[in-house]
């Protein structure tokens, strides 16, 4: 498996993918943290795993489900009241994806 690098450019492509506006500190840190977990991974993937059986889980785990619960809760004219900006009776808000 080939040695993913973690550059300064690296950084800067993935945060204006996310749109995240970085200081030089905070993407200093940032591309310190991403070698961190790679090399995680890269560890992980020294394991021979050969004979393993594929899991989801390190361990087996049950849903415990409970009863759903009518509560009393807030009415739609209650939610809005608290709305910048309202549409046909729902919230409205900034546009997120172009």
């Amino acid at each position: 498996m080939a040695r993913m690098e973690i550059t300064p450019e690296l950084v800067k492509h993935l945060s204006r993918l996310s749109r995240l506006a970085l200081t030089p500190q905070e993407e200093a840190k940032l591309e310190g943290e991403l070698r961190s977990i790679v090399g995680f991974f890269e560890k992980l993937s020294e394991l021979n795993t050969e004979g393993l059986p594929e899991m989801a889980r390190p361990v087996e785990t049950t849903n415990r489900l409970r009863a759903d619960q009518v509560r009393p809760s807030l009415t739609q004219e209650q939610a809005l009241s608290v709305a910048i900006e309202v549409h046909e009776g729902q919230f409205k808000v900034p546009r997120v994806i172009e």
